[in-house]
This record gives C-alpha cells, structure tokens and sequence, in this order.
C-alpha cells in the first residue's frame, strides 16, 4: 500500500451504541494499520451521550458538539433543539478546520447532521453508512450531502436507486468490532460455565436488554423466569435505567456488558434481543440462533420491525410480533427452539449468511480511495 501524504479520517455518529460500534469497527481497522502514524483518526459525537464514554476505551479522540434531534411528533423540545442543532453546525466547522479534515465518515444519529452538512460547505468528502434495512431520517438527510452512501442491504440501495441520485452507492453490510469477530466460541464457552459455574447439561441463554433497556422484555423474563431457570441458564442484560441485582439461582443480570460481552455472546446457545442493526449483525457473525423482539412503531420509526422481519424471512431469526410478545408464547418460543437441534442449526447457518465478515475492510479501502491512500489490492 504507497501513501502519498498525512491525511486525517473524522467519524461522527452517536446516541446509541448502534450509531458508535459499527463505526468503531472501522476505526480500529484505520488504526491497526502498519502505517497508522501517517494519519489521524478522531470522532465528533454529542456532548451528553453515551459514545464518550465508549470512545475513551478505544483511545479514540472525542470532540463533543451541542446536538439537537429531530422528532416527528409535536414538542417544545422540537423549538429548543433547532437552536442545539445552529450551534453544532457552527462547532462542527471550526472542529473540522482544527482537525484539519480529510475526510468524514458518518455512522448515523441525529448528531451527525450538523458535521455532514458542515464538512459539504468545506468541501470535505463525505460517507455516510446506513446499517438498518430501512434508512433513518438522519441518514436521508446526511445523503443529500454525501459524495459515498453505503448500506448494509442490497435491498436498501435498490430502494434508494429509484430515487435518481448522484451519489455513489455501495452494499458493505455492518461492521463489527475487532472483539466480536476474533472471540474464540469453544473457548469462551468453557471459561464462561466455569466463571458461572453453569452445569454442561444447562443451555445459556443470553437476554439483552439494549444499552438504555427494553422495559418490555425485562417484564417478559420476570414473568417466566422461574419457569426458565428450571432447565436452562439466563445471562441478562437489563439496561442502565432497569437494572435490578438477581437473587435466583441460574439467573445473573447486569446493567451493561462492557469487555465481558464478546465471550458470554460467544457462550450462549440462543439470544434474546431486540432488532437494532448491530445486534443482529453481532449475533450473526457468531452464528447466534435468536428470537426477537422488535421495538414497535408506536415507541419507534418502526426499523426494528422491518429488520427483523428480513431476518425471519430469510429463515435467520425467529420475530415474536406484536401479537405474540407475550411472557408465555415466548416460554413457548424458548422451549421449542431449545429442543430442535435441526432448527437451531438451520437458524445458525442462515443468519452467517445474511452477515458478511469483511465489512470493515471494505469500508477501510473505501476511504482509502477516497483519500488518495492507494490500496492496489482493492477490488472495490
């Protein structure tokens, strides 16, 4: 791979971690790069969520902005954040100009329209990258400013083809963190039962709550967990602002998984989840049969739900719908998965092929394109 000079990659994403890990995935290649000293890499996120804190284990640098977000629904908030969203787009280009940016790679959430638009006045190139099947509004808007769009689903850029942009489109999938596609599953297996002290007769089944919680699962597990930890063994996410320590035996609940979470991912035998993007691609690099469980249209845009009808569809994933998500039908669901080695196989098989490995290294020689660094290996 030749250089031709010092160049600097700005990511911008936040609010969840699923606007923050797939955009990780990408840095980490950036920096793990034998030539990493001829650039620089650095992140602008919101000053109130939760992605500075995730940055500052990877020893990323973070530059924080106001963010304001754009709601569908009447509120004051909507008035009030108009004025954030002003002020974050006149820090995002004095950020840009001191960072001296080549190049802004956006990862979605409702921070990372003011840099978008900030680095198209600068005449910054700009790639954006959508991991959900059906793009968000941030995404849409970011597109019109994009010079790369990048998308998860073939499905989701013949969708965006009809609408006659100019902008160069391109199927990648989600990228994952380093952690997750290197963990040693037989491995992690074993030291997890042992950590635990989880009887090898016991199958583990791992319930994530998301980063804020899922209040509708948790109340699921709560009803059924007895019933649960008869025969099986529960690891359960519950969420910061759900979290409530386990006195039951064959049950462990946590409020975040941090450095632990690739290896008890890896251990599990089924997984219990919502549908946002970068948890099914997480479960699906590892092969993770799972049951989700949406987060609906009346407490979202309703993307959860077409992500994981795709993945039923494709046989990759089991979706208890709205009809369905109650405590007992997903005992029921549990049980009969549990006990089909055929189905939980079927499952594993068909989810790996939904998520391709090699997202980041496409994305990585992506930019590198983009940026004059010339990598003569690409295919892309």
């Amino acid at each position: 791979m030749k250089y031709q000079n010092y160049k600097t990659i700005v990511f911008t994403g936040g609010g969840t971690g699923g606007h923050v890990f797939p955009g990780i995935a990408v840095a980490e290649k950036l920096l793990l790069d034998k030539d990493k000293t001829s650039f620089n890499v650095a992140w602008i996120g919101s000053n109130s969520g939760m992605e500075r804190e995730i940055l500052n284990r990877y020893n990323i640098s973070f530059h924080s902005i106001p963010a304001g977000k754009f709601r569908r629904y009447f509120s004051i908030k909507n008035f009030i954040d108009i004025f954030k969203i002003i002020a974050g787009f006149i820090v995002s280009i004095f950020l840009l100009k001191k960072l001296k940016a080549d190049i802004l790679f956006s990862k979605g959430g409702f921070v990372t329209v003011p840099p978008v638009i900030a680095a198209k006045l600068l005449k910054i190139p700009v790639i954006s990258h959508e991991s959900d099947l059906d793009p968000g509004l941030a995404t849409r808007i970011n597109g019109r400013f994009s010079k790369k769009i990048l998308f998860a689903y073939k499905e989701t850029l013949e969708h965006w083809e009809n609408k006659k942009t100019n902008q160069t489109l391109l199927v990648t999938g989600n990228p994952v963190r380093s952690e997750i596609m290197s963990v040693e599953i037989l491995r992690s297996k074993e030291k997890i039962r042992k950590q635990y002290n989880i009887s090898d007769d016991r199958k583990i089944i791992l319930v994530l709550g998301g980063s804020q919680g899922a209040l509708e699962i948790n109340n699921m597990i709560k009803e059924i967990i007895y019933d649960l930890t008869k025969n099986y063994f529960i690891i359960h996410q519950m969420g910061e602002f759900s979290y409530k320590k386990s006195e039951i035996n064959n049950y462990i609940t946590t409020a975040l998984f941090h450095e632990e979470f690739p290896e008890i991912l890896a251990a599990a035998d089924i997984v219990v989840s919502r549908a946002g993007a970068g948890t099914l691609w997480e479960n699906g690099i590892l092969g993770k049969p799972s049951i989700l469980i949406p987060l609906g249209f009346g407490s979202s845009r309703g993307d959860q739900v077409r992500n994981a009808n795709f993945f039923g569809k494709n046989s990759a994933a089991i979706v208890l719908k709205d009809d369905d998500t109650g405590a007992l039908n997903l005992l029921l669901e549990i049980d009969n998965l549990l006990n089909n080695k055929k189905k939980l196989n079927k499952l594993e098989e068909n989810v790996k092929l939904l998520c391709n490995r090699n997202s980041a290294d496409q994305i990585v020689n992506i930019i590198y394109k983009e940026i004059g660094y010339i990598n003569e290996y690409s295919s892309i």
